[in-house]
């Protein structure tokens, strides 16, 4: 497990793990993998189904906007807040016994929801607590899930396990909103949260029911002082951990604002309405399900293919913001999102192959912490300059951002690494890559 800052961290393979056993799917030939998955999808399946109706339920407690906003800010701050804090309490005691607490509290919270709704006594207050409660749940229940991948599979198959939980979430991501639609028109609100809670019965059966004999062998962390300072110490001096945590951090913050983007783009530039934006949402699903289930298909780790992942999807933003038309909009959401989820999965995946097991929660942790905690800083930045200078500019700029990150993080891990851009025009020969230093004074 390469922990070094040399040349074996430049944008040539850092971490490299061939997998002994190939396929797509190879990772579910482990029992405690499949077990895990299970349980997964049912619960991730719930978590969509809570989304939307929580997001409806304010709008009609409200009729705001605004309210919906501030819902799914308290439901994200706690990561920005607390999520180094997570990753100590996740290095330090058993990952499946904190997952096993963490999966029924999220449990209890969608019941807790549900009884509200049912009852007819349910304020938006209500609603902003539980979404509050669930983000604190989240800051350790997320670094703990994140780092038990590889106790379960080890690292030869790790990358093909987290492509494959990507896959399982955007699978969800299909299904849960339209079962969620289904359910407020017909039976309320309740009942989708009820289900929610109940979902979360699949993962706690999958954990019992795992071999603990047949876990990988974690690293647990006594407790002590400094903990804290010395995770983040430990990636700042490690250029394969804190660039790829970089760019993940600007992409996230400022290339994922969909929400805000499609549903400018669906009312504001195509008039085209509730309707259009959910077969936006589709589309972007369809495109990061293909992009996961592809990632899950490679069997190496190269940081090259985190570079131009993250370029092509801010260069994609910005010519779906140009469109001047509909169906070249909605053809380009494909694959936006297929590259969008090939950048998050190989970065996270460089991450925890690179990463020592002993402090592979708290790097965990801060990989969550500036990916999903910087929605509340970004989303408002975006949202105000689409805003003032229109869904098109909001767009642009978004994708813009995401190019000159993926870029600089580029030329970082080159100038670590040794490496320099030869241009070479004849034919035959490649016309742009990158070499080492050496073979430039040779060829001079």
């Amino acid at each position: 497990m390469s922990t070094g800052s040399g040349a074996d961290s430049a944008p040539a393979p850092t971490s490299t793990h061939e997998s002994k056993t190939g396929g797509t799917f190879s990772s579910l030939k482990i029992r405690n993998y499949r077990l895990f998955a299970t349980g997964a999808v049912i619960s991730n399946t719930g978590t969509w189904m809570s989304r939307i109706t929580q997001d409806w339920l304010v709008l009609s407690l409200t009729g705001s906007a605004t309210a919906v906003g501030i819902t799914t800010a308290l439901q994200f701050l706690p990561m920005l807040l607390f999520g180094l804090y997570g990753g100590v309490i996740a290095d330090r005691l058993p990952k499946r016994q904190i997952l096993l607490v963490s999966q029924a509290l999220l449990g209890l919270c969608g019941i807790a929801l549900a009884v509200l709704t049912l009852s007819g006594v349910v304020e938006v207050w209500h609603v902003y607590l539980v979404a509050f409660l669930l983000g604190m749940v989240t800051v350790v229940d997320n670094p703990a899930r994140q780092s038990f991948v590889s106790e379960m599979v080890g690292p030869a198959q790790l990358r093909n396990a987290v492509s494959l939980n990507s896959a399982n979430f955007q699978s969800a991501r299909l299904i849960g909103p339209a079962v969620a639609g289904v359910l407020i028109t017909t039976v309320g609100s309740g009942w989708a949260f009820l289900l929610n809670g109940l979902s979360f019965l699949a993962p706690l059966i999958g954990l019992l029911m795992m071999r603990t004999s047949e876990l990988h062998a974690s690293v647990r962390v006594p407790r002590a002082k400094g903990q804290l300072r010395e995770g983040l110490s430990y990636v700042r001096g490690r250029p394969e951990l804190i660039w790829p945590i970089v760019l993940v951090g600007f992409v996230g913050t400022f290339g994922f604002n969909f929400p805000i983007w499609l549903t400018a783009f669906a009312d504001g530039v195509f008039d085209g309405g509730a309707g259009m934006y959910s077969f936006f949402n589709i589309l972007m699903a369809a495109g990061s399900l293909a992009g996961a289930l592809l990632s899950a298909r490679r069997r190496s780790t190269r940081l090259r293919m985190l570079v131009a992942a993250g370029t092509a999807f801010g260069l994609l933003e910005i010519a779906a913001s140009l469109s001047p038309n509909v169906w070249l909009f909605s053809i380009l959401l494909v694959p936006i999102g297929m590259l969008g989820l090939t950048t998050n999965i190989t970065a996270n995946t460089s991450v925890q192959m690179a990463a020592d097991p002993e402090m592979r929660g708290r790097v965990m942790s801060l990989y969550m912490m500036v990916f999903a905690g910087g929605t509340p800083v970004g989303a408002p930045i975006v949202g105000w300059i689409s805003d003032t200078y229109g869904a098109r500019i909001g767009f642009a700029a978004g994708g813009a951002i995401s190019v000159i990150a993926a870029l600089g993080v580029g030329f970082a891990l080159a100038r670590v690494g040794g490496l320099r851009l030869k241009v070479d025009l004849r034919p035959g020969r490649p016309h742009v890559r990158f070499v080492q230093r050496k073979q430039l004074a040779t060829a001079a």
